[in-house]
């Protein structure tokens, strides 16, 4: 089954990410959603390195140069289409990714969303 998230003009190209909630066997974890190279990506919310959340400001998940995502406490930095972390503590880690595909009517979610969780840039 697959959740609407938002539509896919909400996710513009290296922009502010559309965060939200996703329901895990834990109960509900933040995750937010990007738009890189025409592609949508997801992942939750949560350094590969310490588990905190990464965004400097809400939805604000990329570095001065829109290239790659950082974390804001401890500077790691992540490729935005694999999650990879490519510097900083917690290199060769990954973001855990969120299942995520855009149709022509919005981008929807693989796992249920927290009701009322989703915050648009």
């Amino acid at each position: 089954m697959a959740y609407y998230l938002c539509a896919g003009s909400d996710l513009q190209e290296s922009g502010k990410a559309v965060c939200f909630r996703v329901m895990t066997a834990r109960g509900p974890e933040p995750a937010f959603a990007i738009r890189w190279r025409g592609q949508v990506y997801a992942y939750q919310n949560s350094c590969a390195h310490v588990p905190v959340m990464m965004d400097w400001q809400t939805g604000d998940f990329f570095d001065l140069s829109r290239q790659y995502l950082i974390c804001s406490m401890h500077g790691a930095w992540y490729a935005p289409d694999t999650g990879a972390c490519l510097g900083g503590p917690c290199r060769g880690a990954y973001l855990q990714a969120v299942p995520l595909t855009e149709q022509a009517d919005g981008v929807y979610c693989g796992w249920p969303i927290e009701a009322d969780s989703i915050q648009l840039p």
